[in-house]
């Protein structure tokens, strides 16, 4: 299905794009996706949660299969094609998830052409990084295919002690088995170490009081390892001229340890001086997700319709064992004057130590409906059927259950010229809640969108853009029981959200490419039984956001570029302590081409060397954003 008839907003950021920025993640792209917004990620541990049209999610997928389950590292820029953000309620299409919308991660595969291309790059406070993508025909008729992606990575921080390696692997196999029938393997292993870093201490509710390189764990406590390893293949026969079946298969094994050591609270008579717990995190996890679809399209009534009739299955385990010394002063550190070498605390008692089982069965069916050359609807519908076993193993108490749901999505788009269409969508979402301490299970969070925008082509077709307005409640949020001696939460929050949002992209003229984004969002606690909450913005969500990036071409093979990107003020948690100052930032951009193989390109970010936060946990500390800094990236195709 083309992305310029689907009624719905899909934002993509492509390859080239990141490569221009410098980007190693997709942090720094999903800033050009408009609305999309950084928020936990785990002391740089995982991959980060974001905000999404006001909605923090960690709905992240590959190739059309969840990577958020888990704590996976945060995926590697080597291994992808582009990155596609599905604006708005996406559980009709995926499952239970957040309303705000999902990241769909695109990776490479396999082409017709023999070539290898290695990146070497070194910049600021000891970053060192090599990749190389090397694709491979494997037979003479070009029916096999391989290629395998590789990056290392070596890097410091700004961050006193802070410091990252990974190690990634990627390779990837398309057979061409008979005329109508394609095999496609893709794997992945991923090792991603870093110091664990929760950011700087917030003092007294504000944010930037100590120097942005203080760090508040213990050097001692060594590396956070995550290793994860995927595999996913994927079927395709042609059945006849119209129809096509798709058999997919994805797993997925995590698994990440760790000692750390994190801020608590402030000491009541000291407000400088603060807390700090001792921890070792160890989870394990395991993923298996299978599909069969059946793709097809006819003609009835005189309409043309693109159908999908999908079934799904999806096992999930997680195992996590976490002993903790709680928060406590005698562990505690001077945030104006940190002093690091304390010895570690025993640790008396647990943050958790749990096994869960996790099954879904789910069935999917839509229908994208021509009814003219302009006019084209699309109605679906899903299933799913959500079964949750879970073992707390401190207490000894097990719980399951079981939740079924029935999510529709419809929509509608009408191209009034092929190069101007407006659309209206709307769809459900649900995410189950889980149980209380007695078993009972909670009302699952469940969520409506609503969206009316267009999609345009400007000068000639060189730059694309979709523009819309959005309206997104999200209810069943769980808040705490009325009764303090009651330890369980209770189903009975409202979030809402609204607004707009753009993206451009494209060439406008051969020389120039840009792309740019924009967002405002109205986000909001509409109901909460703790009266001080209502009317509270939703964490991470600003209420302005853009983001500008333009590359020209010049003669003798140079490019230069610039990116401007803008962040509004915002609430680092959803007690509204904690807030964080908008921010704005300019990087620069250069390349010089050395006939088509060669190239030496030059990323200076944060020129003006901006003071910014990037993201907030709890209402203790803040993450800061990148100072001024640089990199130095040599390419060379083979």
């Amino acid at each position: 299905m083309l992305l310029e008839e689907l009624p719905r907003t899909v934002n993509v950021v492509t390859a080239e794009v990141m490569a221009d920025l410098g980007e190693t993640r997709i942090e720094r792209a999903l800033d050009f996706a408009g609305g999309v917004t950084r928020s936990n990620n785990l002391g740089g541990s995982s991959m980060v949660f974001y905000s999404v049209r006001g909605f923090t999610t960690g709905g992240m997928y590959r190739n059309g299969f969840t990577t958020g389950r888990g704590l996976n590292a945060a995926p590697d820029a080597s291994t992808l094609e582009r990155v596609e953000v599905l604006k708005g309620p996406a559980s009709g299409l995926f499952g239970r998830g957040d309303p705000g919308g999902i990241v769909n991660l695109v990776t490479k595969r396999p082409q017709a052409e023999r070539f290898s291309r290695i990146t070497a790059s070194a910049g600021s406070w000891d970053h060192y990084r090599g990749t190389l993508d090397l694709n491979t025909p494997l037979s003479a008729s070009g029916a096999v295919l391989s290629r395998f992606n590789m990056a290392l990575e070596d890097s410091g921080s700004f961050r006193d002690y802070v410091e990252t390696q990974r190690y990634v692997f990627a390779p990837s196999l398309s057979w061409q088995l008979a005329p109508r029938t394609l095999l496609l393997v893709d794997g992945q292993y991923i090792r991603h170490d870093n110091t664990f870093d929760r950011g700087i201490p917030v003092i007294d509710g504000q944010v930037g009081q100590v120097p942005i390189r203080n760090f508040y764990g213990e050097p001692g406590d060594g590396k956070f390892k995550n290793k994860n390893q995927s595999f996913q293949t994927t079927l395709e026969q042609q059945v006849s001229d119209s129809w096509k079946l798709r058999l997919a298969a994805h797993i997925n094994h995590g698994h990440m340890q760790g000692y750390y050591t994190q801020l608590g609270a402030a000491v009541p008579a000291n407000p400088t001086f603060f807390t700090r717990s001792y921890s070792w995190r160890n989870a394990q996890w395991n993923d298996w997700h299978n599909h069969a679809e059946l793709h097809g399209h006819f003609a009835l009534f005189g309409w043309e319709h693109q159908v999908l009739i999908g079934a799904e299955y999806e096992w999930y385990r997680y195992d996590q064992y976490r002993p903790l010394a709680d928060a406590r002063a005698a562990y505690g550190i001077d945030a104006l004057n940190p002093v690091h070498g304390q010895p570690s605390p025993p640790m008396t008692s647990f943050i958790t130590n749990s096994l869960a089982h996790e099954k879904n069965y789910a069935l999917n069916a839509q229908d994208q409906v021509h009814f003219s050359t302009r006019l084209i609807g699309q109605l679906g519908v899903r299933y799913d059927s959500v079964d949750v076993r879970s073992h707390n193993r401190f207490n000894n108490r097990k719980t399951n259950y079981n939740r079924d749901a029935t999510v529709p999505r419809a929509g509608l788009l009408y191209k009034f010229t092929p190069q101007f269409s407006s659309f209206a969508s709307a769809a459900r979402s649900f995410r189950p809640n889980g149980t209380d301490s007695t078993g009972v299970v909670y009302d699952p969070e469940t969520g409506v969108g609503y969206e009316v925008g267009s999609k345009f082509e400007l000068f000639g077709g060189r730059l694309g853009g979709t523009f819309a307005l959005f309206h997104i409640t999200k209810e069943n949020v769980l808040t705490p029981h009325p009764d303090p001696a009651v330890i369980d939460s209770i189903a009975v929050g409202e979030q809402r959200s609204q607004g707009l949002d753009l993206q451009i992209s494209g060439k406008l003229i051969d020389s120039l490419r840009l792309i740019a984004a924009y967002a405002y969002i109205d986000a909001e606690v509409t109901k909460d039984n703790r009266a001080s909450y209502q009317g509270n913005r939703l964490v991470a969500a600003p209420e302005h956001s853009g983001s500008l990036f333009a590359v020209y071409e010049l003669p003798r093979g140079f490019e230069i570029g610039s990116a401007y990107t803008y962040v509004g003020l915002r609430k680092g948690d959803i007690t509204n302590r904690i807030e964080m100052p908008g921010y704005s930032t300019v990087d620069f951009f250069l390349r010089w081409r050395v006939g088509e193989n060669f190239s030496l390109t030059l990323n200076l970010n944060n020129l003006a060397g901006k003071e910014y936060y990037e993201s907030g946990y709890s209402a203790v500390s803040v993450v800061p954003g990148t100072p001024r800094n640089f990199k130095l990236t040599l390419t060379q195709k083979f």
